[in-house]
């Protein structure tokens, strides 16, 4: 049985969606096998509640599997009614929300299970990148199950009774729960596996609600909505080197409003969604510092791309790139993280992000608010791999390296002091990177905010066309 108890699976759904709008579909559907006395039980919908109904006036399609009903194991005609709802939101264009209590496959029905569970995983993937799926995990999500959690666009995960697994804590070798809980919401978000933490039922449904609420319908792009924030307020904190990138983007947002995904993972690397100007925008953006609830510093990172990272800022911006999502970018970045375990992977790791902001055909936009040097700088949506228009506060560095240094480089440690401030003077600056086109525009960082509501309207319409190629394969 699931340890989640708080809810049962229809009161989940209510939960979830607006109040009396939710329609079932296949309340009659029961198993077909009767092997291994599962004739002997009743288990209405097979195990789990499917159907459709609203969020926030939006359709959306739910299911929630019923821990009460043979422990919500995935059988046959289980795995069917969730089939058949991924091909209805598909047909209709419409997000999918699975509420997950799962004790993973029904053994008593063994290969039968096993085919209709595979075909989940086929419709998951055809509907990557046309439907927005959210998993919401408050009970058991152990292996299979697990994996169709991880297909999933977002994953969210309550911290009481929710259990995400490959393997169980206890069947890997020298560990078990009490050392190591590997299946709780802690250790998941950490490594990358879950975009939003909540504490129970209530708030991971309230969480899926508001996340649901921001993201479009299909790929063919969000609504805007009406903005009642001051299209042309100046935001006086920003010009305080504020080094919280994710206050500093709650603070430039409609009505303040952020929703972080993988706060958890490579803290240093900043995703999650804003709006401008009532149009929910992507935002990707490197992170000096965490400020706690009293705007303290709780943690420091350096300024320097992480394998964790730009895998964390590529997979966000494929998804604002599927579903039609406009990025912004903010840039405070000096180069790569420096570690034997980092160079492993590094390189892949900012090929990818590269990669996956030159391929994205969306609006982009970039605000270079701190240091930008290298090739670093250029993998974070520079002018140079793509950017419609890309944007600096006045003191700003933009080049190659620090000034101090390069001068050392190019004439000794010496006569490199003194030229120091030649070369910032020359390269170092935003007016430098401005005279030759990599700036559009160098702004004050209060006037930030109603910069980028003018840019992301003025690229409203954008239409890029790009040599046909089936899919990329960096």
């Amino acid at each position: 049985m699931s340890s989640s108890t708080a809810m049962s699976a229809r009161d989940r759904i209510a939960c979830l969606l607006d109040e009396d709008s939710f329609v079932e579909i296949g309340a009659l559907v029961t198993k077909r096998s009767t092997d291994f006395n599962l004739s002997e039980k009743e288990v209405p919908g097979d195990g789990v509640i499917a159907g459709y109904g609203l969020v926030d006036g939006k359709l959306v399609y739910v299911y929630s599997q019923d821990a009460s009903a043979l422990s919500g194991t995935i059988g046959e005609m289980h795995a069917k009614q969730i089939v058949n709802l991924y091909d209805l939101a598909a047909k209709v264009g419409a997000p999918v929300v699975a509420i997950v209590d799962c004790a993973g496959l029904r053994l008593e029905e063994s290969t039968d299970a096993l085919d209709a569970f595979g075909k989940i995983y086929q419709r998951q993937a055809e509907a990557s990148g046309v439907i927005p799926t959210v998993s919401v995990v408050l009970g058991n999500c152990g292996g299979g199950v697990a994996v169709l959690a991880a297909m999933s666009d977002f994953t969210i995960m309550a911290k009481e009774g929710g259990k995400l697994f490959v393997n169980a804590p206890n069947v890997l070798a020298g560990n078990y729960v009490e050392k190591l809980n590997t299946a709780s919401a802690a250790f998941q978000a950490e490594a990358g596996n879950v975009d939003i933490v909540c504490d129970d039922d209530a708030s991971a449904l309230a969480a899926a609600r508001e996340l649901v609420s921001a993201l479009p319908d299909n790929n063919e792009g969000p609504d805007d909505e009406d903005c009642d924030d001051n299209l042309n307020r100046l935001v006086a904190s920003l010009g305080t080197s504020l080094k919280d990138a994710a206050v500093s983007l709650r603070e430039i947002s409609d009505n303040g409003w952020f929703l972080e995904l993988k706060a958890c993972y490579a803290k240093e690397m900043v995703t999650g969604f804003i709006r401008l100007g009532g149009k929910v925008i992507g935002a990707v953006a490197n992170r000096a510092e965490k400020l706690d609830e009293n705007f303290k510093v709780a943690e420091k990172y350096d300024t320097a791309l992480t394998v964790d990272g730009c895998q964390k800022a590529a997979d966000f911006v494929a998804f604002c790139d599927a579903f039609e999502i406009p990025v912004l970018t903010l840039t405070n970045v000096t180069g790569f993280a420096a570690t034997t375990g980092e160079e492993k992977k590094i390189a892949k790791a900012v090929a990818k992000m590269s990669a996956a902001f030159a391929d994205a055909d969306i609006p982009k936009v970039n605000v270079i608010t701190g240091k930008a040097y290298g090739s670093a700088y250029i993998a974070m949506n520079s002018k140079h791999i793509g950017a419609d228009l890309v944007f600096a506060w006045p003191d700003t560095e933009i080049g190659m390296m620090d000034a101090k240094l390069a001068a050392q480089i190019i004439y000794g440690e010496k006569e490199g002091a003194a030229k120091a401030a030649d070369y910032e003077a020359l390269q170092n600056n935003p007016l430098s990177a401005a005279k030759r086109g990599y700036v559009d525009s160098i702004i004050e960082p209060a006037a930030t905010r109603k910069q980028l509501i003018y840019a992301f309207d003025m690229l409203t319409t954008k239409r890029e066309l790009k040599p046909f190629k089936k899919h990329g394969t960096i």
